[in-house]
């Protein structure tokens, strides 16, 4: 069951209409973007990604697990360690806001009651039947690997990373745009068993 996305809609269709709308629904709005500093090697980028404090970016996200799943828009916010994540469903369906930091996970769902998330991704898949990995996708979403557990990394012919493998996901880099003077993600898709988590980013903001 997943009450917060128009469970009135069957799960498959939802689902792979989900992923198409992402194609197409990528939004168009520009935001202010300020230059990131140059980034001379893979060892540079990742520090400094991971170091900044003030930034969020934009978009779509669209879950499926087997023939469960949501589509909406993102809206991802980083203070310091503290990040919010909003994901606006389709009209009607209101708004979750999954917030946090290393040290806990905070769930507002559409109906307005909060709670703490003491497993993220075990009390996603509990409550909704799905799971995003909330807590890797602030570093996933700069093209970097979570600091806090090993990563296997694969580079493109550009010197980009393409894939990610950490924590029992497999995250693909298929597509990047210049942000800032430097080239960041647009596309990346993670995949853990039955679940397929893709976000599509269309403005990046760093303050």
């Amino acid at each position: 069951m997943i009450p917060d996305f128009g469970a009135a809609v069957p799960g498959m269709v939802r689902g792979y209409c989900g992923l198409i709308l992402l194609l197409v629904l990528s939004g168009c709005a520009t935001y202010p973007v300020s230059e990131l500093p140059p980034m001379a090697d893979w060892e540079a980028r990742n520090h400094l990604l991971a170091n900044l404090t003030d930034w969020e970016f934009r978009g779509r996200i669209g879950v499926t697990s087997n023939d469960d799943g949501f589509n909406g828009k993102l809206r991802w916010q980083q203070d310091a360690d503290t990040y919010s994540a909003t994901v606006s469903g389709p009209i009607g369906f209101g708004s979750v806001l999954v917030a946090g930091n290393s040290e806990f996970v905070r769930l507002t769902g559409n109906d307005g009651v909060t709670s703490i998330l003491a497993n993220p991704q075990q009390d996603l898949r509990e409550r909704y039947g799905w799971t995003i990995p909330v807590q890797s996708l602030r570093y996933w979403a700069l093209g970097i690997p979570d600091p806090s557990s090993p990563a296997t990394t694969v580079f493109n012919g550009a010197g980009q990373l393409a894939r990610l493998d950490q924590s029992g996901w497999q995250v693909t880099y298929s597509e990047y745009r210049d942000v800032g003077g430097q080239a960041m993600p647009k596309r990346l898709s993670a995949i853990a068993n039955d679940v397929k988590v893709v976000v599509i980013i269309s403005n990046w903001l760093f303050k």
